[in-house]
């Protein structure tokens, strides 16, 4: 069942109570006034999914309080509105439908009537919210690059998906710039029971510090200088469905803070409220740094990578399953080169070989844009190992070493290093250890990090 926001609106206490119980019963997160200016004060400080209200009352009147939210409330923020009343007529349930009420109850009714009325309302709601956000990711450009190859690693990856879609745990997928993690997220969300709810997604680091808190978990109205309107965050939007949190490890200790609380409690406070929210979310995180060394380093907490890392996922680089990049160049160029009207070019086999030699640092999205400059710049029938040489980046760094950056190369030396030793010793990972001057629980870990048997 989805649950939501309800805002209860009466003069007559008997009813709020009656309904307000009843509401909660049905899991809703309800608040009850028996004033409609105080509706209209909450009604700007915070978002409701739901807005019940008593046509009569002293002061204001239900079509009073229905025509401010429709005068002060942005579209995106008003709740759906349910009418009630003891002295209906058609010509006010005419006007109150023209001014967007979704129902009007004629007291007396039964509870179970508007039960279901409200269920069908917050489910509206939310279905429009999810919508709004996927019409708004469209715009943005994500790479086409997928899960494919023949690999072991990548079939591990795809059986640890399908696995892992079966529950609502906690996910968190590790791997370098490029290897796929997000469309690993949805992977995830597409096969599991939730589907049909909405995955949201946020890009932790593109986001400054001081707007991510809101991002996340939303703001009440002046909250903040600009916060003009009340605003659910990505946690209130994926409610009911998945969450990705990309670049999990940029986020400040505040918002890891409040991060916790959600992944034990299922509940958090947006900017400047005084309520608490449920929310009923799986999350997945990812990150392309190690969160066990930021925690060691005191830059991410203990206790929030062991509440992330229920379920880890290691994408490996593609320096690590070179046996993949044929199959990956085919997929690259049947739809770049079809999409460009070059359905026919191939590419030669020296190409193909400078292609599954290169290091490829930026990994698998890397190969992709390689393609399609290949593509674009080919002005006959196949693409020729000059043409790949042309690419930024695409010579060997001199060093040794797969890229110029820090972090993966201490990886994957670290990774040829366990390699190394493990050939040395002929499998004996006590000797291997000793050989590299590490404990065997050491070399455990190292083995689990890099998805060495």
């Amino acid at each position: 069942m989805t649950h939501g926001t309800v805002l209860l609106v009466d003069d007559e206490e008997k009813i709020l109570k009656t309904l307000g119980r009843a509401l909660r019963e049905e899991e809703h997160e309800v608040t009850t006034t028996s004033s409609p200016q105080e509706a209209l004060r909450l009604l700007g400080a915070r978002q409701f999914d739901v807005l019940i209200v008593d046509y009569l009352m002293p002061g204001l009147t239900g079509m009073d309080v229905v025509r401010e939210v429709q005068a002060t409330l942005a579209e995106t923020e008003r709740p759906g509105v349910l009418m009630m009343t003891a002295h209906g007529s058609v010509r006010n349930a005419v006007e109150a439908m023209k001014l967007g009420v979704r129902d009007y109850l004629q007291k007396p009714f039964d509870i179970d009537e508007l039960l279901v009325s409200v269920r069908r309302t917050v489910e509206e709601q939310q279905a429009r919210s999810g919508l709004r956000y996927l019409l708004s990711e469209q715009k943005a450009q994500f790479g086409q690059y997928g899960i494919v190859g023949h690999s072991r690693a990548v079939q591990e990856v795809i059986a640890r998906v399908e696995l892992v879609a079966r529950s609502r745990s906690t996910v968190l997928i590790t791997g370098e710039t490029g290897t796929g993690k997000e469309l690993v997220a949805r992977a995830i969300h597409d096969r599991s029971a939730e589907r049909t709810q909405p995955l949201i997604r946020v890009n932790c680091a593109a986001l400054p510090e001081s707007l991510l808190e809101s991002e996340l978990f939303g703001h009440v109205r002046g909250a903040f200088t600009g916060a003009v309107h009340a605003r659910k965050g990505r946690f209130a939007l994926a409610d009911g469905g998945s969450i990705f949190l990309d670049e999990i490890s940029t986020i400040s200790g505040s918002v890891q803070a409040k991060l916790l609380r959600v992944l034990q409690e299922k509940e958090f406070e947006p900017l400047g409220a005084e309520r608490t929210q449920k929310v009923d979310v799986r999350v997945i995180a990812a990150t392309n740094r190690d969160l066990q060394v930021l925690a060691v380093e005191g830059r991410f907490q203990n206790d929030r990578y062991y509440r992330l890392n229920v379920i880890p996922i290691r994408i490996p680089p593609l320096r690590e399953r070179r046996e993949d990049i044929p199959v990956l160049v085919e997929h690259f160029m049947r739809r770049i080169a079809t999409s460009l009207g070059k359905p026919d070019l191939r590419v030669e086999d020296g190409a193909l070989d400078t292609l599954v030699n290169y290091g490829w640092p930026g990994n698998v999205r890397e190969l992709e844009n390689t393609i399609e400059r290949a593509v674009v710049l080919a002005t006959g029938p196949t693409i020729t190992r000059d043409l790949v040489l042309l690419m930024p980046g695409a010579q060997s760094t001199g060093t040794g070493l797969p890229s110029g950056r820090l972090h993966e190369n201490v990886s994957w030396a670290e990774r040829e290093s366990i390699l190394a030793a493990l050939r040395a010793s002929g499998g004996v990972k006590k000797d291997a250890a000793e050989a590299l001057g590490i404990s065997q629980r050491a070399l455990s870990h190292y083995l689990g990090k890099h998805g060495i048997d």
